[in-house]
């Protein structure tokens, strides 16, 4: 029977309730009570960020920063790219160039963990884009985690990655997650929901937190810590709104 931890800040923003069928959380201090990964990485973790028209820079920027300063409080430490349709320039919403490093309709590198920031068409034309769903799909039948920002949670969850996980998404934007996708179980007042290797997130500012909670899930407190000084971030885990289901 599956365990559900949930961690909420002291300060009044509240954890969404189970659902009827969900088993009572148990709630717990810290991410010390769970268990993290067996193993510390011995390896370089290749994190592929899927960019296209529209994405959303910080969704783009604050999880990508987290990874890419792996490599100064691990062993291995993460390598970070994006990935795209072509290798064409493609422009973020607010108007930032990004010339993507790989094609995914070409040779890219083995993505260990894929990362889907929000982007501008997340809830209508990029869910009808079958290639783009079918390269979700497929990279996250090999990834070992997977994590959106915002409305990434709707590719995720139009590929059919979700069925059977719990999940959030932007706030704004939970009824109409809930209403194209009503089979999920959709949370809401939380950053972000990690089940098995799928991690959900709030976005926004607060794109920080799921990077920088997997990032101490991979590679110890003592990593995050560290990664959080260099970023000027206070960080502690058992004060961010979030969902950990076992």
């Amino acid at each position: 029977m599956n365990r559900v931890l949930i961690f909420c800040l002291a300060f009044g923003i509240a954890c969404s309730q189970p659902s009827p069928t969900s088993q009572t959380p148990k709630a717990e201090v810290g991410l010390d009570s769970l268990e993290a990964a067996p193993l510390l990485p011995t390896d370089t973790l290749n994190v592929g960020f899927l960019v296209m028209e529209g994405t959303y820079n910080t969704e783009l920027t604050a999880p990508m920063d987290i990874f890419q300063h792996t490599i100064f409080h691990a062993q291995a430490g993460m390598r970070v790219f994006t990935i795209a349709a072509t290798t064409d320039p493609i422009h973020t919403f607010e108007g930032l160039e990004i010339t993507p490093d790989y094609s995914y309709s070409e040779a890219h590198p083995v993505i260990d963990i894929l990362v889907v920031p929000s982007a501008e068409h997340h809830l209508d034309t990029d869910l009808k884009n079958e290639e783009m769903i079918q390269f979700v799909r497929e990279t996250s039948e090999e990834a070992q985690y997977v994590m959106s920002l915002c409305d990434g949670a709707f590719v995720l969850a139009k590929a059919g990655l979700l069925d059977g996980h719990v999940s959030t998404t932007f706030p704004g934007d939970i009824g109409a997650y809930r209403k194209r996708f009503p089979q999920l179980d959709v949370r809401e007042d939380l950053l972000f929901v990690h089940h098995g290797k799928f991690i959900t997130s709030a976005g926004g500012a607060k794109s920080f937190e799921p990077a920088l909670y997997l990032s101490e899930y991979l590679y110890g407190k003592k990593a995050a810590d560290g990664i959080a000084r260099g970023m000027v971030i206070d960080w502690k885990v058992h004060e961010v709104p979030h969902l950990v289901v076992e």
